[in-house]
């Protein structure tokens, strides 16, 4: 009896992870086919709570794509994929704590904030670089247009994803 319980309960979960995913997909089925263009499967996946980077993005398409590439996902394809990558909590946001030391290293005056030229520089000459298009929409949101710097702690409390 408690199995049944427990396998019913554990059904429930994947259909409702399984109905969210269907959903970020719909939203951009634009020919109501069940298939979206390639390009935007990265939004899909960060849409759903995951954060992965360039290269991990790639892994999981490759997964996804047809052997002759089209362009195109399909659901039937992209949604077996990125039920597992949920159920197994792949790709998590990095936590606050975490993100705070990051740029209190970068910070090396100590003074709770980052020149807008510094934080272009790191972002695009170090680890995995951002695109022109990544960087202004990050600057967009992060710099403070009175002091042109970036308050970290500010931009990070902005930027976490709540768990939930």
């Amino acid at each position: 009896m408690a199995e049944e319980k427990e396998g019913a309960a554990a059904e429930a979960i994947i259909a409702d992870i399984q109905k969210k995913i269907t959903d970020a997909f719909e939203v951009f089925d634009h020919e109501c086919n069940k298939t979206v263009d390639v390009r935007e499967i990265g939004t899909i996946i960060r849409s759903l709570g995951c954060c992965p980077s360039e290269s991990e993005l790639h892994d999981l398409l490759a997964e996804v794509e047809e052997e002759e590439p089209t362009g195109y996902i399909r659901l039937e394809k992209f949604l077996p994929m990125m039920t597992k990558v949920l159920m197994e909590r792949r790709y998590r946001p990095i936590p606050e704590d975490i993100l705070l030391r990051a740029f209190e290293v970068l910070d090396e005056n100590k003074c709770g904030h980052l020149t807008k030229e510094e934080l272009v520089k790191y972002m695009t000459e170090e680890g995995e670089p951002f695109t022109q298009e990544e960087m202004e929409e990050m600057l967009s949101a992060a710099v403070d247009p009175e002091t042109n710097t970036v308050r970290y702690r500010d931009y990070i409390t902005m930027m976490v994803v709540d768990e939930n």
